[in-house]
Parts: C-alpha cells; sequence; structure tokens
C-alpha cells in the first residue's frame, strides 16, 4: 500500500492514459466503418487522403498498446513502486499523441488540434515524472 500512495501522480496520470487510449481504441475496433468515413471525408482534401484505412489502422494499434502499457503500468507502481511498463505506455502514448496532432494540422482543424494539445501536456508531464 505504500507504494500505492507514494507512486499517486504517476498512477492517477497513467489511469488517464488508460482511459483516453483503451476507450478510444474500442471505439475504433466497434465502430470502424463510421470512424472510418468520417476520418475519410476529414481527411479528403490532405496528403492522407489516400492512406486513411491504413492510417487508421496503425492509430488504432497504437492507443491499444498505450492503454494497455499504461494500465499494467499502474499495477507494477502500485505493487513494485516502479514501473517501466508505465514508463513505455507513456512514451508510446507521447507518439501516438503527437501523431493524432500531425493528422489534425494537415487536415487544417486547429480546433482539434488543440484539443491533443489538452492530452499531450499531461501526458509529457508523466514521462518527465517517470523517467
Amino acid at each position: 500500500m505504500n507504494h500505492l500512495f507514494s507512486n499517486i501522480t504517476e498512477i492517477l496520470l497513467l489511469a488517464f492514459l488508460t482511459i483516453v487510449f483503451l476507450q478510444s481504441g474500442i471505439d475504433k475496433l466497434l465502430n470502424w466503418k463510421g470512424n472510418l468515413s468520417w476520418l475519410t471525408g476529414h481527411f479528403s482534401k490532405s496528403l492522407f487522403k489516400g492512406s486513411v484505412p491504413v492510417l487508421l489502422a496503425i492509430i488504432l494499434v497504437m492507443e491499444m498498446l498505450s492503454g494497455i502499457l499504461c494500465g499494467v503500468g499502474i499495477f507494477q507502481a502500485a505493487i513494485d513502486g516502479e514501473s517501466i511498463i508505465g514508463f513505455y505506455g507513456a512514451i508510446l502514448s507521447a507518439v501516438t499523441l503527437l501523431m493524432l496532432l500531425l493528422g489534425q494540422r494537415v487536415a487544417m482543424d486547429y480546433e482539434g488540434a488543440k484539443t491533443i494539445v489538452v492530452y499531450l501536456i499531461p501526458t509529457v508531464f508523466l514521462v518527465y515524472l517517470m523517467q
């Protein structure tokens, strides 16, 4: 129990990322056609227009891996007091968010890009805390 409280900031941030990425990944799995349709239109006038299905699959894998690693990292931090798995999850989460940010910028969706930054800030803070 001592590790739980001494690592509570990291654990809360890992929980945040676990929720964000597993929910998003599961949504992509359950509503693949809807997501693909929306994103095809979103990127129709960008350099990504012919690559949307492949890019969506890459983002899906990145989100699921990020969420799983962060989730496992919660338990590792609570039990061992260390969390190399959570650290890798935080790094992968930051990379995933940067990929999403790039997509929003390429699609010229600047409001969407601002939203990604809201998620990126605590993620980078978590990477800093865990390094």
